[in-house]
């Protein structure tokens, strides 16, 4: 391993982890790392370890993250089309109602799981949250 310097901080250099792939393959709901196991058991519970390279996501947090994302997501895509429609067509409360809650809902089921497989990625690449081998838990050193 090479040897970062960063002022008087000595800290060897990690490998560097491509964020793009990573993040595909996650969407994709495969392996952040190796491409190939899946990521997911159920429909947002990520695996314990990949089954064909072996990493390890028990310490993964993506947490509610790839929840606001969705709301981020769907909450734009059904408003901006909610006022194009309303704005072009005259449709009562109960149509509309037809319309945007199970779009909404559909939409939001769809997404959640392929966005929390990037954020799993996301954290792989940037090896967050113990994927660089140490624990989050870790104190700090004495000096």
């Amino acid at each position: 391993m090479a040897e970062q310097v960063f002022g008087a901080d000595k800290t060897p250099a990690r490998e560097r982890r491509p964020i793009g792939p990573a993040m595909w393959r996650g969407l994709l709901g495969r392996c952040p790392h190796c491409g190939e196991g899946k990521l997911f058991r159920a429909f947002v519970k990520p695996v314990d370890r990949c089954a064909v390279c072996g990493e390890d996501y028990t310490h993964q947090r993506a947490d509610d993250f790839p929840a606001y994302i969705t709301i981020t997501i769907v909450g734009h895509i059904v408003l901006g089309a909610f006022l194009a429609v309303e704005t072009l067509f005259i449709l009562s409360n109960w149509v509309h109602l037809a319309i945007w809650v199970p779009m909404t809902i559909i939409m939001s089921i769809a997404l959640l799981q392929p966005i929390k497989g990037a954020i799993i990625g996301l954290q792989w690449a940037n090896y967050m949250h113990g994927f660089g081998g140490e624990s989050d838990d870790q104190e700090p050193p004495e000096q």
